[in-house]
């Protein structure tokens, strides 16, 4: 059995806006195999209408980049004596880790000396760089949950047999209702992040591109979706008044990836929500000129975006560091506008990639995994 308190809470340990959208998805699963479960540690707004207790904010650790994470070390490392503290004396259920391994491995490593359980849902992408940390995932986590379809082969390299659920995004998107809806041919939509830093860096180049745009394409028109958390003035400050803007709430997200021909966006998870949507996007990425070029040493991986990853090829043009700039973007953005076969094969690639992430129930198949554990014989 589970050494942890059987009647405690289940431990969350989210850092970004997309794994509070799967965490508040995986609760909603574990309720409906036991109502009585309760949940806290730290996490964000999505998993609080689903009854998430907060301890700690996701907003705590959402940083970007080796240099910033550097430079935050101390205020991160005061709260982890401060979580450990709380674990010791809570002795919750489990520990549920989504992503965010550069922090979430110290969680896992202090609950194996107080002897909790561990299960890792939405696996981090230590395919891309560092792959030898699946090792201290095997020795520290009781189980490695992953969502997508290569992660699986990568783990069994490492001796790992992990259980791969499909993609809990197939839960979330109201697909059919959105492919019913009409595609505006003039409307560009805008995702410039969710944290700050990605904001600051990017929505200024986005707002060149449109500007350029605008040379051939004066009647586009433009709509940006703010992420959860997010200070709207910040993104008005950063947008020029001399082109018309729309901002969108996080909850009208979906409708409006399906409305827009493409979007220009910051490479993260919102780029499968796009594409599982079927929109078009250009991604971008920029971080500090030392996080770059490490990067580019370490990455093992040819791409960075997921819909490339899965689908093995470049359907979504990557603009990363110094090639993310407002001339790239706009020339790639008037292709799509002016050649329709280009912007035709893009959706024809998206349709194929619907196919390849699994069906729906994918928060139910992992918490189903995690309660049957933590009832059978202790690892």
């Amino acid at each position: 059995m589970s050494t942890g308190n059987p009647s405690g809470p289940i431990w969350f340990s989210v850092g970004e806006a997309s794994g509070d959208l799967h965490g508040a998805e995986l609760m909603k699963a574990f309720r409906a195999m036991d109502p009585d479960v309760s949940f806290t540690g730290m996490g964000g707004p999505a998993m609080e209408r689903e009854g998430f207790v907060p301890r700690h904010s996701m907003r705590e650790i959402s940083l970007v980049g080796i240099t910033e994470i550097l430079g935050g070390l101390p205020r991160i490392l005061k709260l982890l004596g401060i979580i450990k503290k709380e674990l010791a004396a809570l002795r919750p259920r489990a520990i549920v880790l989504v992503d965010c391994p550069e922090f979430n491995f110290r969680i896992a490593r202090m609950a194996r000396k107080l002897g909790i359980p561990v299960y890792y849902y939405i696996s981090p992408q230590i395919w891309a760089w560092r792959s030898g940390r699946a090792n201290f995932l095997r020795e520290f986590v009781r189980k490695v949950i992953c969502i997508l379809p290569f992660e699986k082969d990568f783990y069994a390299k490492y001796g790992m047999d992990v259980a791969y659920v499909g993609h809990p995004l197939m839960d979330v998107l109201p697909l059919d209702r959105l492919d019913a809806m009409a595609v505006r041919g003039n409307r560009i939509g805008l995702l410039p992040g969710s944290r700050t830093r990605e904001v600051t860096s990017l929505l200024p180049v986005f707002a060149d591109a449109a500007r350029r745009l605008a040379v051939d394409h004066p009647d586009l028109e433009y709509v940006l979706v703010r992420a959860p958390g997010m200070d709207e003035a910040l993104l008005r400050s950063l947008w020029p008044t001399d082109i018309p803007v729309s901002f969108v709430s996080p909850d009208e997200r979906y409708e409006t990836f399906r409305s827009c021909r493409f979007i220009m966006a910051a490479s993260g998870t919102v780029t499968l929500e796009t594409a599982l949507i079927g929109t078009p996007v250009l991604v971008a990425y920029k971080v500090s000129p030392l996080s770059e070029l490490v990067g580019r040493l370490l990455i093992n991986v040819k791409y960075i975006s997921l819909p490339n990853l899965i689908l093995g090829r470049e359907i979504y043009p990557e603009f990363i560091g110094r090639d993310a700039s407002a001339e790239n973007l706009a020339r790639t953005a008037g292709a799509w506008l002016d050649d329709p076969a280009a912007y035709g094969e893009v959706k024809d690639g998206l349709k194929v990639l619907r196919t390849m992430v699994g069906d729906p129930g994918a928060p139910g198949r992992a918490a189903r995994i995690i309660l049957d554990d933590l009832e059978g014989p202790a690892c």
